[in-house]
């Protein structure tokens, strides 16, 4: 395969820093960029599972297991130029009984005000 094949992708995160530019094949998934996005997010808040990361190209929401080719939207890229896909994390589920995060330890996530 020619390098000019190569699709360039970097990954916008929701504090503003990047991950990348590196060069993918097209024919590589969503998912499989999903992996490579969680092994190089800074550690201290990474996501746990590739469902817990949501990439957007376009407005689009990219489903796990399109492609890049199936993901692009030619009418925004420039030839030879990098594609800058963002990354949004899910926040954390809610405990539908309680309308609340689920939390494995209910001390740590308390908070309370005095009004005197």
């Amino acid at each position: 395969m020619a390098g000019d094949d190569l699709i360039e992708l970097k990954f916008r995160l929701f504090d503003g820093t990047d991950i990348g530019p590196n060069k993918y094949d097209p024919s590589t998934t969503v998912a499989s960029l999903k992996e490579a996005i969680l092994a190089r997010w800074p550690q201290e808040i990474a996501p746990k599972t590739i469902n817990d990361v949501k990439l957007i190209n376009a407005g689009k929401i990219l489903e796990n297991t399109w492609t890049i080719t199936e993901s692009r939207v030619p009418v925004c890229e420039l030839p030879g130029g990098v594609i800058t896909m963002h990354v949004v994390v899910r926040p954390p589920m809610l405990d539908k009984n309680n309308e609340r995060p689920l939390a494995k330890d209910p001390k740590t996530n308390r908070c309370a005000c005095t009004i005197l």
